[in-house]
């Protein structure tokens, strides 16, 4: 904006100091006008930006009687009711597309009158829309040619005076801009955040519309006010503020749109005109009028003269600006430029549709920032949308193809959306555009991630191979309307049968359904076609389908329903839309009916036909799951028993896995209680059950003899397949009326070893036990009653864990891990109903798992889970391939989470989560995130407790190894290095985030820590150091995470422990506690604590650490006892001295308890135990904070 001159301005011209009285009063005025007019949107643009609404130094009386009476005007009634002052050219932009109408109406006068006035105020206008806080001064110009006026164009910055200045040429005169440098200029309207900055820009760019659009019949011909506008425009694009460079270049370009509607109305007149006059000279001689021929030849070739001036200014705007801001360094301008090309290729293709203007988009779509790539396709999609530009576009379609096709994989969404819209409007454009490599490649989109972009493959899918299918020409004479639809789809599903075979991309086929749904949804939707084509026979007139093709297309006929019945929504599939609207609820719910009542009928005879293949019919049998209930179809009992039949007698040829569930699954969709026909389904169900169970007796009687299970191979086949069938369907229903488990518990108790079941058996009584009681715990309110209910349920309970427990060391390793699966599970449901029962009810009495079966599952844990190579090794067993690798990766990360959800609930102790932190770093790439989540579980349920654990876990694996060391013995695999352990010890201390949250666990990691080192210890000659003294160099990685008064208090403890024994600073032996001293006190000169470590496989120090270069005599100790003791540090001190001693034992007596120090570690045992008695050593701790 320009406000009030400033001094150093005001003393370049007399003339300014006499117009400043003047302009004083046309801002009081600007200010009343602003305060009274009420227009809320400039009332923001005043509060946030702090601009004062000023005149132009040159707006005189007359301007703003103009501008007084245009609003009045403008506002009709309203203005009557408010005194509306003088406004300038930048505050009509604020009052709306009426007033600036007719304020620039009377712009226009004002200018006919006195055009240098007047065209001043315009050229302040500009400059105040760049948001510049400075004034603008002239001065005539004689000649353009004059070489003194060229050089003193100049773009300079004064340091001195914090000014700015630019001085350039707009013929007739010589602009000069000053403003000053101040941060608050960096914002300028057109980028500010919010509504403000979108509302500028529209209002903006409507001016300079409404500008040309007024002045189009007059002074816009008058070879002074374009001049002098373009001019001014050109120079401040070329600026190097952003501000000017981005304001007046969209300024520019818009100028150019109006031109461009300014010579399409002026085309106009000329093609109405030229017709006028045809019309006239095909008269007779008698009707004839010379003159009247002359004037409209006249009026032609005037038309044609000011449509060739509007050009040369269109050509003048477009090299002066375009070409130089096309490729400007702000990618805004670069958009903008894109954006108003395609429009002006578009409006004006005559002049400028070709090639030389074809080039920029062409260049420009390989632009680093999306929008401008955006801006792009846009465009372009605008010209190949018009059939009458075609011809015009061959050679850049030709040129630019590859491009086009290669940003579908642009990085941008959009840019790739828009992309292969442009594309499909190419290939409806011309057969030949696009060849049949391109083709192959945009079709597999459809498979893609991103459902709008599938979508828009799928349209092109559609277009291109399916929608052109028709059936031969030969027959369609001879048959009626309804056979000729049928031959057409089936000739279109061929179509899309082969596509989908030929692309071997992708085995979903529900992706390639989803991507055509929004064009082909009709043909998808037509349940009647697809499956007349599956029960048509290949006798018929018409080849059939093979058994492939029929596998593909019942995979067609499922997705299809499963699109209709629950919408777009699929897993690894962005962008569907989620919330529906009333009418495609509607739509919806329609579909459903529809499909319910054609398939309900036509469904058994398709189970039926495919009874054969248990792929077709796994597919089939999920179709009843998405059935509407409230069809009117559903009180068809008949066609429901029918049903019923049929997928009985699929379940008496099939023991598949997808079979299975996928019946289990219906069965219990049908047996809803919402349904129709659920009194219909669960007669079948039940009936099913019952034969199984019956037949599964029936085998187990003659199985089970004496204790020992024997049975031949035929007879051990069909009580698997029996129990798969169980299994499958006590996953989905509640089956506990059948006592399952007094009828497979049996099968547990035999040993493996003597004749027991085999390992299939033994899989299917495991999984179906824990359905039993995971359904039995999940009905707990309905089926507890009593107290001996209750009772009865937890010895079942323990019976299955117990039974499970024996499972665990079977040989096969399938049956450990579902033994294993299996106890995690129902231990974890026991655990949830006992947080979830009612207590005025009978619910689940309390089980505890025994200590063994804890054992053993801690054990199963570190032996068939943490096994392998490590980390750093590319597969674990080297001849397995990598997806065998994977799934077995898979089944191993289960195992764990579901060991680490019982450790988490409460289930099992805390302590036994410190064998699994053992593994953290060795397998952190497989395990690290379950086992850093149970960290912070396990921290948020009892932090004290989680620090325990944390300690227990590295002194286990610093004993270890000191007992591996001490024996000479080959390395164990479960032993770990000095170096993991204590790069272990740094992960853990890395998890303590909030040290004031956490200071009292990070004070019993280290108390813990000095006890395990020095209790229990009596110096001798023989050991003058305790054994686990090099624990320290662990234990100091906890030492950064402590508070300055903890380490403190930490420091004196451990003085306490170090006071009774005599301590040789010089000695290596010594060395752990110098370094853990060090870290404590962080006293060390240009270091915190030196980097202390050891070999892989020795405990013994270096033989030289950085203390033990340092002289002790006459120098500064390096670890000084206490900070009191820092001033007595500079003499001699090989010991500790008896005053020392008392003196630091004395000093920081805390009011919080720390923990029990930790008992030994025993010599077999790998489980370090706490005492829950407190010491009468225990030493009391204020935290300071």
């Amino acid at each position: 904006m320009i406000p009030e001159p400033t001094a150093a301005a005001a003393s370049r011209s007399s003339e300014q100091n006499k117009n400043s009285d003047d302009e004083a009063n046309t801002s009081g005025a600007v200010n009343h006008s602003e305060d009274e007019s009420g227009n809320e949107n400039r009332r923001k643009s005043v509060r946030r930006r702090k601009r004062a609404h000023t005149a132009s130094e040159n707006v005189k009386r007359k301007s703003a009687k103009a501008s007084r009476s245009s609003v009045s005007k403008a506002g009709g009634s309203h203005s009557r009711q408010r005194h509306v002052e003088a406004v300038t050219l930048f505050e009509v932009v604020t009052m709306g597309r009426s007033a600036m109408q007719a304020v620039i109406d009377d712009w226009i006068e004002a200018y006919v009158a006195d055009r240098d006035s007047s065209l001043l105020d315009l050229i302040g206008f500009f400059i105040q829309c760049s948001g510049c806080k400075g004034v603008v001064t002239a001065e005539m110009c004689q000649s353009k040619a004059d070489s003194d006026v060229m050089s003193k164009m100049v773009e300079e910055l004064d340091e001195v005076s914090s000014l700015q200045y630019k001085k350039f040429l707009a013929f007739p005169w010589i602009l000069t801009v000053t403003w000053p440098m101040d941060t608050d200029s960096v914002e300028y309207p057109l980028i500010q955040s919010g509504p403000y900055g979108r509302w500028f820009h529209s209002e903006f760019c409507d001016f300079v519309s409404v500008l040309v659009a007024q002045c189009q019949h007059s002074v816009i011909f008058d070879s002074y006010l374009m001049n002098t506008l373009i001019s001014l425009l050109t120079e401040l694009s070329n600026s190097y503020v952003r501000a000017f460079r981005h304001t007046c270049t969209l300024a520019a370009v818009k100028l150019l749109s109006s031109l461009v509607g300014v010579a399409l109305s002026l085309s106009v007149g000329i093609e109405n005109s030229q017709k006028l006059y045809k019309v006239q000279k095909t008269k007779t001689v008698r009707q004839k009028s010379t003159q009247q021929l002359e004037r409209i030849q006249k009026k032609i070739t005037e038309l044609q003269e000011k449509r060739g001036e509007i050009e040369s200014m269109m050509d003048i705007v477009f090299k002066g600006v375009f070409l130089k801001r096309y490729r400007d360094v702000l990618p805004e301008i670069r958009s903008l430029c894109m954006e108003e090309l395609g429009l002006w290729m578009k409006l004006y293709s005559s002049a400028f549709l070709n090639d030389s203007y074809l080039k920029y988009m062409g260049w420009m779509m390989n632009d680093k920032i999306p929008d401008v790539r955006l801006k792009c396709v846009l465009g372009l999609q605008g010209l190949y949308g018009d059939p009458l530009l075609l011809p015009k576009l061959d050679l850049f379609t030709s040129r630019f193809k590859d491009r086009m096709i290669s940003m579908t994989l642009d990085k941008d969404n959009e840019v790739a959306l828009q992309t292969m819209k442009l594309l499909v409007l190419i290939s409806k454009s011309s057969d030949n555009a696009l060849s049949p490599e391109d083709y192959k490649q945009l079709l597999q989109f459809v498979y893609c991630s991103q459902r709008p972009l599938a979508a828009t493959a799928g349209e092109l899918l559609y277009s291109r191979l399916l929608n052109t299918v028709t059936p031969g020409s030969d027959t369609q004479d001879e048959i009626n309307e309804e056979e000729e639809h049928k031959q057409g789809t089936s000739a279109t599903l061929k179509a899309l049968l082969q596509f989908h075979q030929e692309a071997e991309l992708h085995k979903h086929v529900v992706y390639l359904v989803d991507s055509l749904w929004d064009c082909g949804g009709a043909l998808l939707k037509d349940w009647a076609a697809l499956t007349s084509v599956l029960l048509q026979d290949s006798s018929s007139h018409s080849p059939g389908l093979t058994l492939a093709e029929q596998a593909v297309l019942v995979e067609i006929l499922v997705a299809s329903v499963r699109q209709a019945s629950e919408g777009p929504a699929l897993a690894g599939r962005s962008g569907a839309k989620k919330v529906m609207n009333a009418r495609e609820k509607k739509t919806q719910i329609d579909d459903c009916a529809k499909l319910t009542e054609h398939l309900l009928v036509v469904l058994p005879k398709l189970l039926s036909k495919f009874s054969s293949s248990s792929d077709i019919v796994a597919s089939l049998m999920r179709i009843p799951q998405y059935f509407l209930p409230e069809c009117p179809q559903a009180e068809n009992t008949q066609a429901v028993s029918g049903l019923m039949a049929e997928m009985g007698a699929v379940l008496n040829l099939h023991l598949g896995p997808a079979v299975l569930e996928a019946a289990a699954r219906t069965y219990l969709s049908l047996c809803g209680e919402e349904t129709t026909w659920c009194s219909t389904a669960q007669a079948a169900r039940d009936s099913l059950v019952q034969t199984w169970v019956d037949q599964l007796t029936f085998l187990l009687e003659d199985s089970l003899k004496d204790d020992c299970f024997s049975a031949d191979e035929a007879k051990t086949g069909e009580i698997v397949a029996t129990l798969r069938k169980l299994r499958a369907f006590h996953n989905c229903h509640d089956l506990s009326q059948w006592s399952l488990f007094e009828l497979l518990s049996p099968l547990l108790s035999e040993d493996s070893s003597q004749g027991g079941p085999p390992p299939e058996v033994l899989l299917e009584v495991l999984q179906c036990l824990c359905y039993f009681m995971l359904w039995s715990l999940n009905t707990s309110s309905e089926t507890l009653t009593s107290r001996d209910k209750a009772v009865a349920q937890r010895l079942q309970l323990r019976l299955f864990c117990e039974r499970s427990h024996r499972s665990l060391s079977h040989p096969d390793h399938s049956v450990q891990q579902q033994a294993f699966l299996g106890v995690c599970d129902v231990l974890m449901a026991h655990s949830y109903q006992r947080h979830v029962w009612d207590p005025t009810s009978f619910g689940p009495l309390l089980y505890t798992p025994s200590p063994k079966l804890q054992r053993a599952l801690l054990t199963f844990v570190c032996m068939r889970i943490f096994v392998g190579p490590d980390c750093d090794s590319q597969s674990r067993v080297s001849e397995n391939s990598e997806v065998e690798r994977l799934e077995d990766l898979h089944k191993r990360r289960n195992l764990l989470a579901a060991f680490c959800k019982l450790v988490v609930h409460g289930v099992l102790e805390m302590s036994m989560a410190a064998e699994v932190f053992m593994y953290y770093v060795k397998y952190y790439n497989d395990f690290g995130d379950i086992i850093k989540e149970m960290v912070y579980r396990t921290r948020q349920m009892d932090k004290i407790e989680s620090a325990r654990t944390l300690v227990l876990c590295l002194q286990q694996l610093f004993v270890r190894l000191k007992k591996e060391q001490e024996s000479g013995g080959s390395a164990h695999p479960g032993v770990q290095t000095f170096t993991s352990i204590k790069e272990l010890a740094r992960r853990f201390a890395l998890t303590f985030g909030d040290l004031v949250k956490f200071r009292e666990c990070i004070v019993v990691i280290h108390r813990n820590g000095i006890e395990f080192v020095f209790q229990e210890f009596s110096q001798t000659p023989e050991t003058p150091t305790p054994p686990y003294l090099s624990y320290l160099t662990i234990l100091s990685e906890f030492s950064s995470k402590l508070l300055k008064p903890d380490k403190k208090t930490v420091f004196s403890y451990l003085q306490k422990h170090t006071a009774e024994h005599i301590i040789v600073l010089r000695e290596e032996c010594w060395q752990p506690l110098i370094y853990y001293r060090a870290s404590l006190l962080a006293v060390a000169e240009g270091e915190d604590a030196v980097s202390y470590v050891s070999s892989d496989r020795k405990l013994c120090l270096p033989n030289r650490s950085p203390f033990s270069k340092q002289k002790l005599e006459g120098g500064k100790s390096p670890c000084p006892f206490s900070p009191v003791d820092s001033k007595a540090s500079k003499g001699h001190r090989s010991n500790f001295s008896p005053s020392q001693r008392e003196r630091t034992t004395d000093t920081d007596q805390f009011s919080v308890p720390l923990e029990p120090p930790a008992r030994r570690l025993t010599t077999e045992g790998s489980v370090l135990s706490t005492s829950n008695e407190v010491d009468d050593d225990a030493v009391e701790i204020e935290l300071e904070i």
